[in-house]
């Protein structure tokens, strides 16, 4: 039996100096995107002189640089399927959904179908012409145990439009997060680098030569032990609320990767509460709320019968 393709390898001697890493490999000839380039360095595929490195690195002439360039996975069939939508807001250009937890976005290895592209394929045929063949249409994404507000575009200058609102920084993301602990000052931000972690592939950590990242934070409302926070995020780093607030110790409550988990809830207490932008189609900013779900209320509930007092 044939195996799959293997990983490629590249070894690279730096001809000249004072160029950024992240920037010579791209320009290397070998055909590496830039930002498939930080990718690899953020999961550490990419060591100089044996040493794993910053993609700001600044390499040296003579620097050997070893790159490992696993081979792509093989995407799934998107297909239209019935499944349940809740609809914020519709227009000619954009999508709006309340995503329900335990559903992940778009199809990938290990989730080939019940995703919810699949569904909004199905609602908006249309969005197949979109240059993607298993995620047309996407902006941005929720964990697959997160809930709450997602944007996904129905055209591709919609995507363009919305795409460049969220690298600007210019989309609001305000979240609902019930942590465990007493966060002080009751507002404030967090402020530090998430990149891979060093030994924990399919973990986030804050290390040192990762992404530069921020979050907002506010205290809601306080109970015995526990603390309703509003969380927004200035950057979009994978799992950035999570990793924070364990880096804080104000780890997420049913979070089992970097929070603590309980009995009273089976995932995550994050919610996407609140998301706002300028709408392709008219330029007009309008924000959209989903409400939190029957899990997360009942969680309150919970920690509410414990005593508590309010801000």
């Amino acid at each position: 039996m044939t195996g799959g393709p293997a990983a490629r390898r590249l070894s690279l001697t730096a001809d000249r100096s004072d160029v950024r890493l992240d920037l010579f490999i791209s320009q290397s000839g070998e055909g590496l995107s830039r930002a498939l380039v930080q990718r690899l360095i953020d999961e550490g595929l990419v060591l100089v002189n044996g040493q794993p490195a910053k993609p700001s690195r600044k390499v040296r002439a003579g620097d050997v640089i070893a790159v490992v360039i696993p081979p792509p996975e093989p995407s799934p069939e998107l297909v239209p399927e019935a499944v349940p939508l809740a609809i914020l807001y519709e227009d000619r250009d954009i999508l709006v959904v309340n995503k329900p937890a335990g559903l992940t976005v778009y199809p990938a290895p290990g989730h080939p179908r019940h995703t919810l592209m699949n569904a909004v394929l199905a609602h908006c045929p249309e969005i197949s012409g979109i240059e993607s063949s298993v995620r047309p249409g996407v902006v941005h994404r929720l964990d697959r145990d997160t809930s709450g507000a997602m944007v996904v575009a129905k055209n591709k200058a919609a995507q363009l439009h919305l795409v460049a609102q969220f690298k600007g920084r210019r989309m609001l993301k305000k979240y609902q997060v019930l942590v465990q602990g007493h966060p002080s000052p009751d507002e404030g931000a967090i402020e530090a680098p998430i990149g891979r972690h060093p030994r924990d592939r399919q973990r986030m950590a804050i290390i040192e030569s990762g992404r530069p990242s921020r979050t907002l934070y506010r205290v809601a409302r306080r109970f015995h032990g526990y603390s309703l926070v509003e969380a927004t995020l200035l950057t979009g780093r994978t799992h950035q609320i999570r990793v924070h607030f364990w880096h804080r110790r104000w780890p997420v409550v049913g979070d089992a990767v970097y929070g603590v988990k309980v009995d009273w809830l089976g995932r995550q207490f994050v919610h996407a509460w609140k998301l706002g932008f300028r709408l392709p189609g008219s330029g007009q900013y309008m924000e959209f709320e989903a409400p939190l779900p029957a899990d997360l209320l009942e969680a309150l509930e919970t920690v509410s019968r414990l005593p508590s007092r309010r801000d």
